[in-house]
């Protein structure tokens, strides 16, 4: 099997799993209990917080843990005391509905998935949610100037960096946002984990009433070995963050190469030298990409035709619909995403699949 959908979820790092076991099989103890049994998943998880604040040049106290990026977006929009909400109009659907609870405005993006700084007109005590990268496109936003816009207007930044994160260089104080949400199984941790960045000084409340854990702002007991996993999973991506990255972006072009070799009508979405190495969302002309994707899985070949969260709709994305693609490509639309554990023979077997499956120009 070939896989390419790493924007969807990612392979577990061995060194993660390896750091999980202990605290599922040894040391299962409840981190709030005060008995000497508690002592380790106490001490490992302050280290995880510490480690992920390092890897994104944030203070410890301000990472507090989740059950994943649909949390923490549901808790940074709906628990920020702020009157209003801007989101842009592609935005991951656990912004975009999330945001249906609030008095919100979307921001317009233009033809290549780019939120215009002019296009977004803030105000005193509002909230402004951009995404640092799209999950179909790979399309990386100006947030740093979105961020400085929004707080000369008195406004409070959050963004959705869920497919960013462990891919590209995240620094929360060079980007000046008050709010970030990350998801551990997008950068080769364990799922149903995540955690959410919160300035310090910036007012939230809990979303999930109980306990007193997360520093009072988020109840339940945390799931220690998740957490022990995500910490190292992120400190193993940022460690290679330059090798990765170059490495996808040659496999990227290998793919790009093999396909315009074989003749096939087809259009890269979004803007395509500010984007996340190895995803891609491709267009082919006069094609349908449900069938394509069936198409390649009955090959042993597994991508997607957008976002993981809309599997079960085969109508064209808000993503593609917002970019405007023209109708004749729309359709034919699929996500490749490549990872650290492919290689230059699965983009070639990729591409020559495709070849087979679609008709090229003449």
């Amino acid at each position: 099997m070939i896989y390419a959908d790493n924007a969807a979820t990612t392979r577990l790092d061995p060194e993660a799993f390896e750091a999980m076991k202990y605290f599922l099989l040894e040391n299962y103890a409840n981190p709030s209990q005060p008995y000497s049994f508690s002592r380790d998943a106490k001490r490992v998880l302050r280290r995880s917080r510490e480690i992920i604040a390092e890897c994104i040049n944030a203070e410890p106290e301000e990472i507090f843990f989740t059950s994943g990026g649909s949390e923490s977006d549901n808790q940074a929009i709906k628990c920020c005391e702020t009157e209003k909400v801007y989101a842009s109009e592609i935005e991951h659907h656990a912004v975009l509905n999330a945001c249906k609870s609030r008095d919100f405005t979307l921001i317009p993006v233009d033809e290549e998935g780019l939120v215009r700084v002019s296009e977004l007109q803030p105000c005193k005590n509002t909230l402004v949610s951009v995404m640092l990268a799209n999950n179909e496109t790979g399309t990386i936003q100006p947030v740093k100037s979105l961020t400085e816009l929004s707080h000369s207007h008195g406004a409070i930044f959050h963004t959705d960096a869920v497919q960013a994160i462990g891919h590209i260089d995240v620094d929360v104080k060079a980007l000046g946002v008050d709010m970030l949400s990350a998801s551990a199984h997008k950068f080769n941790g364990p799922k149903g984990v995540g955690f959410l960045y919160v300035k310090r000084g910036v007012k939230l409340h809990a979303l999930i009433d109980g306990g007193s854990q997360e520093f009072g702002l988020r109840a339940g007991t945390e799931n220690v070995a998740g957490i022990v996993g995500m910490a190292k999973a992120l400190e193993n991506n940022y460690k290679a963050l330059s090798h990765n990255q170059k490495f996808l972006l040659g496999l990227e072009q290998i793919l790009l190469e093999r396909l315009i070799s074989h003749k096939l009508d087809f259009r890269i979405n979004g803007n395509i030298t500010q984007k996340l190495p190895g995803l891609l969302s491709l267009s082919f002309r006069n094609s349908d990409g449900e069938r394509i994707l069936h198409r390649l899985d009955l090959m042993g070949i597994s991508i997607s035709t957008g976002s993981a969260c809309d599997g079960m709709n085969t109508q064209i994305s808000h993503v593609i619909k917002a970019l405007k693609v023209p109708q004749d490509y729309a359709k034919g639309t699929i996500r490749i995403s490549l990872g650290k554990y492919n290689s230059e023979n699965d983009v070639l077997k990729i591409a020559d699949a495709l070849a087979k499956i679609i008709i090229p120009t003449q």
